[in-house]
């Protein structure tokens, strides 16, 4: 089996045929683009591949994505047809994930927005706290990592409520489903997360009708794609007091521009996409895992509904 590795941490391409290799046996790992003969290529592992890139291999028979999400393949006009999609579920990135946003609730919920900005201004002020109890976390998404996410911060004792396309039932959570709910479930929530996967009816959720069905003063953390949101939208809701603050790992164009008004705007924190990052030591396990079970022909894990999405 001829794996093609494509990826912008060449740095790491030495540790994924170390791993791989040692868990799946007679594979041969290459380095995009020294991809060799194309036609000898059976796999391919890739985050953010050229547009067309995955085209030039006819005998593709797995994309696997080095990410948990798959929008950077879906988004290719040259993705190739009728080959299986999957994502990359690795506990370890999961975990990271839940880790960043519990980070971002208990940075809004304790205020310290505010009182970043009172060091800055020698202001020495003490203010409210509300109590965990009456503080609403809504959870956009209830997949693996929202499910993760909801539960971690419920066991801090904040009421949660989920969000998902289709109906979910999760102990202790409320779960609201479809857009015949939405909006009951941001009247509800005073700091809204966002898990979702960026697809065609996700694309641009966050926008000025969504923002305005948020009680005023709520927050808004994002730790899954920039194109859920309107960024204009965003802007003027912060500016008008709608939004108290926000905390944003994404956006819509990465790298951030330089002269976007998210790096100077007093209520925005920004990180630059690393709520979550591959691990090769813990991901390669679970590709490895679909690297055996497409060479025994069994079923695959993860793969994506293309049509959807995700």
């Amino acid at each position: 089996m001829v794996v093609l590795l494509i990826t912008p941490r060449a740095e790491q391409a030495e540790d994924w045929a170390r791993l791989l290799s040692a868990l799946v046996d007679d594979i041969e790992i290459r380095v995009y683009p020294d991809a060799g003969d194309p036609t000898s290529i059976d796999v391919a592992l890739a985050w953010k591949a050229p547009y067309g890139a995955l085209a030039r291999f006819p005998n593709l028979k797995l994309i696997c994505s080095l990410g948990m999400g798959v929008d950077h393949l879906l988004q290719d006009p040259g993705l190739p047809t009728g080959v299986p999609v999957v994502r990359l579920v690795d506990p370890n990135m999961i975990e990271q994930m839940s880790e960043y946003v519990l980070y971002g609730v208990l940075h809004f919920h304790r205020r310290f927005d505010v009182y970043q900005r009172f060091q800055l201004d020698r202001i020495w002020e003490e203010l409210p706290l509300p109590h965990t109890a009456r503080r609403r976390v809504g959870i956009m998404g209830l997949g693996a990592i929202g499910l993760d996410c909801a539960r971690k911060v419920a066991a801090l004792g904040f009421p949660v409520r989920g969000w998902s396309r289709t109906a979910k039932e999760v102990s202790g959570i409320d779960s609201f489903a479809g857009m015949g709910q939405f909006d009951v479930f941001l009247a509800g929530t005073d700091i809204l997360v966002s898990v979702l996967p960026l697809t065609p009816e996700t694309a641009g959720i966050i926008n000025a009708r969504s923002l305005s069905r948020l009680p005023r003063g709520a927050y808004f953390v994002n730790v899954a794609r920039g194109g859920l949101v309107v960024e204009a939208d965003l802007v003027d809701a912060l500016d008008s007091g709608q939004l108290e603050g926000s905390l944003l790992d994404v956006t819509q164009i990465e790298p951030l521009p330089a002269d976007s008004v998210l790096w100077s705007h007093p209520k925005v924190r920004l990180t630059p996409h690393i709520a979550g990052l591959t691990n090769p030591e813990t991901a390669a396990v679970p590709i490895a895992e679909n690297l055996r079970r497409l060479r025994e022909g069994r079923s695959l894990l993860h793969v994506v509904e293309q049509r959807r999405g995700y």
